[in-house]
């Protein structure tokens, strides 16, 4: 059966408003002609010889340089950048609540360099990543295709980027395509089937980018044109197994759709998994929250670096600080708990004379390395993505 996100008819409101963007984007996608040049060079080139200006002009025809060019409205995004990056940018600024600040990164329409672009985006802080107008086929995903090289970017950049770069890829289907198969599994990357002759993969990049991490992409509106997929094909996209006892399924591709029990004729988000299905990160907002505790945690802590003293009185101050980061995500339900455990403090409030051969080591080891392990342990608490309801008459 397809997909009964309330699996009767009561009227429920599944989701709040957000009032601004959450997340910065970048956007590679094809240019029709080079990106404009500088008063200066363009001046060099006026004083050149005509033969000479048609090799040069000829030269950049061939490799635009993916130079990232920042964003914060559509304005002169189509004559920055003609082609597909320019109807990019208008159409991810479409979205409500959408992105603040989007990055284009050009390449050209004949010989795109994605290498190149990506190793650009590389150096941005970014959160979410986009290929331009480009489904996921059998080329394109290849190791050296544009959305193989943006997964194993947004995996790269993620595990071994400077601290804070951490981020996601969207890519789209074929329009029209149901075939979860096609994918490259991954939890940072987000797949999205649709009927749209617009680019759902740019639309949904600015849908996420403008709730926050730990919102999640469920039944949030996408600003775009795509009629529903029919029950077999989301039956095909979900998994035929999910029934009224079960959890959501998937297999890695949200849809669009428009569901009947939302007024109006808005298209929405069908599911909000990442690319694994498999993965404990099984949901966009759990990777981009994980990802955005993680950043508020080291930007709290990098000030104790160098400063912080390993002692009973240094270490709690670093506990607290801690806690100063998770305990609003407590009291604003999205955590419901958390356990923080420093194993050396816990030797340091022991009496030194009970302390074992082994424990004062340990103490003494982080003393000497100057180095001290924090666990901390969370508990999320996620959004309601089904709601089952038993009715019985007598």
């Amino acid at each position: 059966m397809p997909v009964r996100y309330i699996r009767v008819d009561p009227t429920v409101n599944l989701f709040a408003p957000a009032v601004r963007a959450f997340g910065t984007i970048a956007i590679v996608g094809r240019v029709t002609t080079p990106a404009p040049t500088s008063p200066a060079s363009a001046s060099a080139s006026a004083s050149a010889s005509a033969s000479a200006k048609k090799s040069a002009a000829a030269d950049a025809a061939a490799a635009v340089p993916p130079t990232p060019v920042a964003f914060t409205s559509p304005d002169k995004a189509e004559e920055t950048f003609p082609g597909e990056l320019g109807k990019a940018l208008t159409l991810v600024f479409k979205q409500s609540p959408g992105p603040t600040l989007v990055y284009g990164v050009p390449v050209d329409a004949t010989a795109p360099d994605w290498k190149g672009a990506l190793s650009a985006v590389a150096g941005l802080n970014v959160q979410l990543v986009v290929v331009a107008n480009t489904p996921i086929d059998a080329t394109s995903k290849a190791p050296d295709g544009p959305i193989g090289l943006l997964s194993a970017h947004v995996t790269s950049v993620s595990d071994t980027g400077a601290d804070g770069m951490e981020r996601m890829g969207v890519a789209m289907l074929p329009k029209g395509s149901a075939d979860p198969k096609v994918i490259l599994p991954n939890e940072r990357m987000v797949y999205i089937a649709h009927n749209s002759d617009e680019d759902a993969a740019v639309a949904v990049t600015g849908t996420i980018a403008g709730y926050e991490p730990f919102v999640s992409l469920l039944l949030k509106q996408v600003n775009i044109e795509s009629p529903p997929f029919n029950p077999t094909d989301i039956d095909t996209l979900n998994g035929p197994t999910e029934v009224s006892g079960s959890g959501p399924t998937g297999a890695g591709v949200n849809w669009l759709t428009t569901p009947a029990l939302i007024p109006g004729n808005g298209v929405y988000m069908g599911e909000g998994y990442t690319g694994n299905p498999g993965s404990p990160k099984k949901y966009i907002d759990v990777c981009r929250f994980i990802d955005h505790l993680s950043f508020l945690l080291k930007a709290q802590l990098i000030g104790s670096i160098g400063n912080v003293r390993i002692s009973r009185s240094g270490l709690r101050a670093l506990v607290a600080q801690m806690e100063a980061v998770l305990s609003p995500f407590v009291d604003a339900g999205v955590l419901n708990s958390f356990e923080i455990v420093v194993p050396v403090l816990a030797l340091l409030d022991k009496d030194p004379a009970t302390l074992t051969t082994d424990e004062a080591n340990r103490i003494h080891t982080a003393e000497v390395q100057r180095l001290v392990q924090v666990l901390a342990a969370v508990e999320y608490a996620g959004a309601v993505h089904r709601i089952s309801i038993d009715l019985k008459f007598e």
